[in-house]
């Protein structure tokens, strides 16, 4: 067994244009003083790492770590979430997700894709250059919209729709490959990646390749009802990155999984601060140390009650009183009868 890493944040949540969240110096230093011993880093936000600079210099690379290591922090990972939402966005979205986009692509989806794939690539070489092993994405969704079937789908739509998926992340997990780096997709709802099915699907489709991986996060199986302690003891082998995020489902008769299209704080699934939801993290640790899992326990806030600083505040606490130092020995090692082969015969009378 191996020692989970942590707690590390993902800064996504946090970085603003007000000290000290607007700069990698400042709020790596807030979140070492917190008791975080790594960050995730959205690698859009170029208040806190310029990605074209990192994908092409190792030398910018080890100035980023020189940063942290004054603060006594590292980098645990890089995240494509918002480039990677570009890979496939089906055109019902175009409008909203142009907002993810620089000017100079939007209102153009062929472009706008040509973009997010370049710039998860460039993330999956700047993780090689930073010394990273693993890198977080969206799937992006063309069938998401199709989900319920009402009217029903016409035949072969979802199969074309996870073929043409697969179309356009085989080439960037080659990519990631050739950079030592595992692509890990958070299994997410409103991505065409949103349980483990569904994952499945395109790992088929991608030829099991070895760099398409997984993040799990328990709180978006808490909102769909799914049995997130199963999915690890199925997919435990591709699970390359954990987000730690809380949450809760509590249906009544007026609204269940759907929300009713109700704001978050009204939703029968919200998300909570760590320790105020219904995951059963002492399990999580539990199964991820079990299966070996060495990654990082990254703090996601997000919380429709608590503030961010709060739950930050809170959270690394939470996070650190979770991991579990693996024993490196059987507890009744002591009886030992210390017996060999020979003995062993006897005792079976052969």
């Amino acid at each position: 067994m191996k020692k989970i890493k942590g707690p590390a944040i993902f800064l996504a949540q946090f970085a603003g244009d007000e000290e000290p969240f607007n700069n990698l110096k400042d709020i790596s230093s807030w979140a070492s003083n917190l008791g975080y011993k790594g960050v995730q880093i959205p690698s859009w936000d170029k208040r806190l790492i310029d990605l074209d600079k990192a994908a092409d210099s190792k030398d910018y690379c080890d100035d980023l770590r020189g940063v942290l290591d004054t603060n006594n922090i590292v980098i645990s990972e890089l995240s494509t979430h918002l480039q990677g939402q570009l890979v496939a966005v089906h055109p019902t979205y175009d409008t909203q997700f142009d907002g993810f986009a620089p000017e100079s692509v939007k209102n153009n989806p062929t472009r706008r894709q040509e973009w997010a794939v370049d710039q998860v690539k460039k993330a999956a070489q700047a993780s090689k250059n930073l010394e990273l092993t693993a890198l977080a994405t969206f799937s992006g969704a063309l069938a998401w919209p199709f989900l319920y079937p009402w009217p029903q789908r016409p035949s072969g739509l979802v199969e074309e729709a996870f073929d043409e998926l697969a179309r356009r992340w085989k080439p960037i997990l080659d990519n990631c490959d050739e950079a030592g780096v595992d692509l890990c997709f958070e299994i997410h709802p409103g991505e065409d990646l949103h349980d483990g099915i569904t994952f499945e699907m395109l790992l088929e489709r991608v030829n099991n390749h070895q760099r398409c991986n997984m993040l799990y996060d328990p709180s978006h199986y808490v909102l769909q009802h799914l049995n997130y302690l199963d999915h690890i003891d199925i997919y435990h082998n591709r699970i390359k990155m954990f987000h730690v995020k809380d949450a809760e489902l509590n249906p009544t008769g007026k609204q269940g999984v759907y929300g009713g299209f109700q704001s978050w704080i009204n939703r029968a699934g919200r998300f909570r601060s760590l320790g105020d939801g219904q995951v059963d993290f002492k399990s999580i640790f539990s199964k991820l140390s079990a299966y070996g899992f060495d990654g990082w326990a990254v703090l996601e806030w997000e919380c429709c009650i608590k503030s961010p600083e709060q739950g930050a505040a809170e959270g690394a606490s939470f996070i650190a009183k979770h991991i579990i130092d693996v024993t490196s020995k059987a507890f009744d090692d002591f009886a030992d009868s210390g017996t060999d082969k020979e003995t062993n015969k006897k005792l079976l009378g052969i």
